[in-house]
C-alpha cells in the first residue's frame, strides 16, 4: 500500500537496504564539485537587496509560522589551520560583550516588525548558535542573551524545543555546561576533527580523548538530549589506519549523532590553511580509504547514514525524521523543523523567510566592521535593516528545491507528488533531467520508472550528484566555486 507520506520509509528502522554501500570506482568516476544545498537557489544567486526590501518581508511573514533562530558568533581564541570560515581569532573577552550589544540591537530590530495572530511573542521552535565559536561569549553573557529572547519570543518546553550550541571542548569554563542545560538548551555539538596527536598538532588544535569523554559524561549527567560530534578526514599526518582508531574510540563515547567531512585544501581561498603543508596531506586514494573506511565502521556499530557527511542512532530525531519522510535541510543542515521560517542574526547570518507565494532567502554582511556599522546606522533610521542581500525564489525554484532536498533527505522523488504540489506532469517537465540520469541508472546509482526516482545504496554517497542534474544554476563558473563532493 502507498503510504500516507511518499517519502515514508518501509525498510524498518535500520537495515541494510539503508545502507550507503562504498563502491571506489563509481566515487571517482562521479567525484566532481557541487553545493551542498543548505538552499536553492544557492548562495551563489545572492544579489543586493533593495532599500525597505527587508521591513516589507518581515511584516508579511506568515503570522502562524513558528520560528528557527540562528546565531553567528564569529570570534575563536584558537586558530585552526584547517578552518574555512570567517572567524576572528581573539585572545581578549571584550569583543564578546560589544558583539552581544550588536545582536541585541539586531534582535530589536527585527523582533518589532514581526506580527502573531494571537498579538503574543512568536514561537521559536528551534535555536542554534553556530561560528566561530559561541562559548566564546562569557556564562553571564550567555545568560544575559537568554533572558533577553525570552522577553521577545515564546519558546517551547524542554522536551519539544531543539535548542543547539556548537562547543569547543577546549574553552568550557567549570560550570559553561550547566549554565546551559540550566537556560535551557538540550542539544551541543563539539567539533574534536581528530584524536590522533600528530594531527592535531599540525592542525592547531590539540586536546585530548579524554577531555572530550569528560565533556560528554557531564552533559548526559545534565540531560543534554542529543550530542554531536564533527570530526574530519583528510587533514595532514591522518592515515586509514589512524582514522580508524580515532572513529572506534569515537563510537566508545556513544554520541548521537556524527557529522564526518572531507577537507578541501584551498589555501588561496583561505587564509588560515596556509599554516598546512600540502605533502603532509593525504593522497586521494588514502581519502577514499578512510571515507569507506569511517562508513562501514559507522554502519555496522549501528548508526544511521542521513545524508552528506551525517550519521545518527536510529533512535535520534533526524534518523527518526528521516524514515518517517519529516527529514527537512536548510543553512542548519538536516533539520526535523521543515514549517520554521528561519531568522538569523549576527555577521554573515542567513535569514530564509516565506510569505504568500514566494520565499526569501537574506544575508548580513559578512565584514565584521561592515555589519556594526549598519546596526549602529539602524539606530537612527528606521529604514536602515541588517540584510545586504537577497534571493527571491520563483515558483520554479520551489519545484526544483522539493525535488533536490526530497532526494537529499529521503533517496527519493514520486512524481505524482509532485505533480499534485506543482500542477505539472513531472516526466515531462523533466524530460531532460531525466534523460541526463540514464547513465546513473545503468551504473545503478538510482532507479528511475512511471512512479519515480530511487538513489539506490550505491549512489546515496553521491546523492548531491543526483541533486545537481535538476540546478538549473549549475553553470561551469559556479562548479568552480564549490569543493568535491567526495
Amino acid at each position: 500500500m502507498q503510504p500516507d507520506n511518499p517519502y515514508a520509509s518501509t525498510r524498518g528502522s535500520i537495515t541494510s537496504k539503508q545502507l550507503p554501500a562504498f563502491d571506489e570506482a563509481l566515487i571517482q568516476k562521479y567525484n566532481r564539485s557541487g553545493p551542498r544545498y543548505t538552499s536553492y537557489p544557492t548562495a551563489l544567486e545572492f544579489t543586493p537587496i533593495p532599500v525597505d526590501l527587508e521591513t516589507k518581508i518581515l511584516k508579511n511573514r506568515e503570522a502562524r509560522a513558528p520560528l528557527s533562530l540562528y546565531f553567528h558568533i564569529p570570534f575563536c581564541r584558537h586558530l585552526c589551520y584547517y578552518c574555512a570560515c570567517n572567524k576572528i581569532i581573539t585572545k581578549k573577552n571584550s569583543d564578546s560583550g560589544d558583539y552581544l550589544e550588536y545582536l541585541i540591537a539586531e534582535i530589536k530590530l527585527k523582533r518589532r516588525l514581526l506580527t502573531t495572530e494571537d498579538g503574543k511573542n512568536p514561537v521559536v521552535k528551534q535555536l542554534h548558535l553556530g561560528g566561530g565559536t559561541p562559548t566564546f561569549l562569557r556564562d553571564e553573557e550567555m545568560v544575559q542573551l537568554w533572558q533577553f529572547l525570552q522577553t521577545q519570543f515564546e519558546f517551547l518546553s524542554d522536551d519539544e524545543g531543539d535548542y543547539s550550541i556548537e562547543i569547543d571542548p577546549r574553552e568550557l569554563s567549570g560550570n559553561t555546561l550547566k549554565v546551559l542545560r540550566d537556560l535551557g538548551f538540550n542539544r551541543i555539538s563539539l567539533g574534536v576533527q581528530d584524536l590522533d596527536e600528530s594531527v592535531q598538532i599540525a592542525v592547531n588544535r590539540v586536546h585530548s580523548a579524554e577531555l572530550i569523554e569528560n565533556v560528554l559524561t557531564e552533559a548526559r549527567e545534565l540531560g543534554f538530549h542529543s550530542i554531536n560530534i564533527d570530526l574530519i578526514y583528510g587533514l595532514p599526518h591522518q592515515t586509514p589506519e589512524t582514522l580508524e582508531q580515532t572513529v572506534r574510540r569515537i563510537i566508545e563515547m556513544a554520541p548521537d549523532r556524527l557529522s564526518v567531512f572531507n577537507y578541501a585544501h584551498l589555501p588561496e581561498r583561505f587564509k588560515a590553511q596556509r599554516q598546512i603543508k600540502e605533502a603532509d596531506l593525504p593522497s586521494p586514494a588514502a581519502k577514499l580509504t578512510m571515507l569507506g573506511n569511517t562508513i562501514n565502521t559507522l554502519t555496522e556499530a549501528g548508526y544511521q547514514y542521513i545524508g552528506i557527511d551525517h550519521f545518527a542512532k536510529p533512535d535520534d530525531e533526524l534518523a527518526v525524521a528521516q524514515r518517517e519522510g519529516k527529514l527537512h535541510r536548510n543553512f542548519q543542515g538536516y533539520t526535523i523543523m521543515g514549517d520554521c521560517d528561519l531568522l538569523g542574526f549576527g555577521v554573515s547570518s542567513i535569514s530564509q523567510i516565506a510569505n504568500a507565494n514566494s520565499r526569501y532567502i537574506l544575508q548580513n554582511d559578512t565584514d565584521l566592521q561592515a555589519y556594526q556599522a549598519t546596526i549602529d546606522a539602524a539606530q537612527h533610521n528606521l529604514a536602515v535593516m541588517p540584510a545586504v542581500k537577497v534571493i527571491k525564489t520563483s515558483i520554479k525554484d520551489r519545484l526544483r528545491e522539493y525535488v533536490i532536498m526530497n532526494l537529499l533527505c529521503h533517496d527519493y522523488i514520486d512524481f505524482k507528488d509532485v505533480n499534485q504540489k506543482f500542477g505539472i506532469d513531472a516526466i515531462t517537465y523533466f524530460i531532460d533531467e531525466i534523460a541526463q540520469l540514464g547513465a546513473m541508472q545503468e551504473d545503478r546509482l538510482i532507479d528511475m520508472d512511471a512512479a519515480g526516482i530511487r538513489v539506490l545504496p550505491k549512489g546515496r554517497l553521491l546523492g548531491r550528484n543526483v541533486a545537481m542534474v535538476f540546478d538549473e544554476y549549475l553553470d561551469k563558473k559556479h562548479k568552480n566555486r564549490f569543493s568535491k563532493v567526495i
